[in-house]
């Protein structure tokens, strides 16, 4: 097998990473900031050298080609041809896509129906896939679906209380999102642990910029916090996550706003940004720790982790095996810290010591009646793995 290059487009960004296949280890990575505005940023990074270049203005279409471009210059390969896939890193993929698969035609067209599902993700994707279809038209694209490890819920915790035919006649259900990362983190747990996955009632916690819990039972999704679209569930870096859906039209007439202008404010102006006035990023709050708002903030955002995981060891009928990944969960000691004490009356109890280490594998104490663990997420190794899968 040769390598596979993987794409993560946002809407003013692009990353990249290149693999080779037969021993997963990443060959160059790159990225591209700034796009479409003064000041375009392209790095890339190989082995222990860098490039980068600053450029004013750089269009999407360029980015593709200078990446496959420099992957040239650089020696990095030597021919196009090495690279045996392309694999996009897709949202929403519905009911329809249930593991990896390969860009046709038709699949294509069935995403892109399915936009309104992640309208703030799926467009920019699908956008980006047919760049790079047309930049390298001989090489597959692949989709691996962010949606897809929670397509196994069982009905009762995927589908909502409204008239049941509503459900079924548009797909309304909890479909789920950071999937790709809860299903690499619990088997890497279980991995870690020596024991299948199937064997433990797990809870998985995916703390970052965009962050969700997701419940594991019998091996596979049994519940998770975000819903319809990513918007809901816990607090995020701009997201409100749960919130009355009778704020909508509240806002709506106390503003004079549009659907999707109100939308808008829960998705980019809400969630830690909209909480603490100051940044959607925890560690800018270093310096405001006097501020109310800002210890407010990280109150509500521990407070929100804690009913879930609480209400899952409900769900479960107990809990095996707690895991932290994430931006946040995986490098804030403190907040780990906190969110583990406030679930003390469930048994729960941290090393300190382990939990400051910081490093991957079990951090509970020996005396705790669940099993704690930093297991750091990867993403782009899961995606790989489920490329080769469709490759071979």
């Amino acid at each position: 097998m040769g390598k596979i290059l993987l794409v993560n487009a946002g809407s003013s960004s692009v990353k990249w990473k290149l693999f080779e296949s037969s021993n997963e280890e990443i060959i160059a990575k790159g990225l591209v900031e700034r796009i479409n505005m003064p000041g375009s940023i392209f790095e890339v990074a190989y082995g222990a050298k860098k490039y980068s270049e600053t450029i004013d203005d750089l269009s999407y279409e360029r980015a593709a080609a200078m990446i496959f471009e420099k992957l040239k210059n650089l020696k990095i390969i030597a021919h196009l041809s090495e690279i045996d896939g392309i694999g996009h890193r897709v949202v929403a993929g519905g009911q329809i896509f249930k593991h990896a698969v390969k860009i046709t035609k038709d699949k294509l067209h069935q995403l892109k129906e399915l936009s309104d599902f992640a309208p703030l993700h799926n467009p920019m994707e699908i956008e980006y896939i047919e760049i790079m279809q047309k930049t390298l038209p001989t090489i597959p694209q692949y989709a691996v679906f962010d949606s897809q490890f929670f397509t196994s819920l069982p009905e009762m915790n995927a589908i909502y209380s409204i008239p049941y035919e509503y459900t079924k006649k548009w797909d309304i259900r909890r479909y789920g999102e950071h999937g790709i990362s809860h299903d690499y983190i619990s088997k890497r747990a279980a991995a870690l642990l020596k024991k299948p996955l199937s064997s433990f009632k797990m809870v998985t916690l995916h703390l970052g910029s965009g962050a969700s819990v997701a419940a594991e039972k019998d091996g596979k999704a049994f519940d998770t916090s975000m819903g319809f679209t990513p918007l809901t569930g816990l607090t995020m870096g701009t997201r409100a996550g749960d919130v009355d859906p009778s704020i909508i039209p509240y806002l709506m007439k106390k503003l004079d706003l549009t659907v999707e202008q109100t939308l808008k404010i829960f998705n980019t102006e809400s969630g830690l940004l909209g909480l603490s006035g100051i940044s959607p990023d925890m560690r800018d709050y270093a310096a405001h720790q006097d501020n109310p708002r800002v210890k407010l903030t990280v109150d509500i955002f521990v407070n929100r982790i804690v009913k879930y995981v609480g209400s899952y060891f409900a769900e479960l009928g107990g809990l095996d095996v707690l895991v932290f990944a994430g931006g946040i969960g995986e490098n804030n000691a403190k907040l780990r810290s906190e969110i583990v004490a406030k679930l003390a009356a469930l048994g729960l109890k941290i090393d300190p010591q382990l939990n400051e280490a910081g490093n991957e594998g079990i951090i509970s104490s020996t005396d705790s009646k669940t099993t704690i663990m930093l297991v750091p997420t990867n993403e782009e190794l899961s995606m790989v793995r489920q490329i080769k899968k469709v490759l071979e």
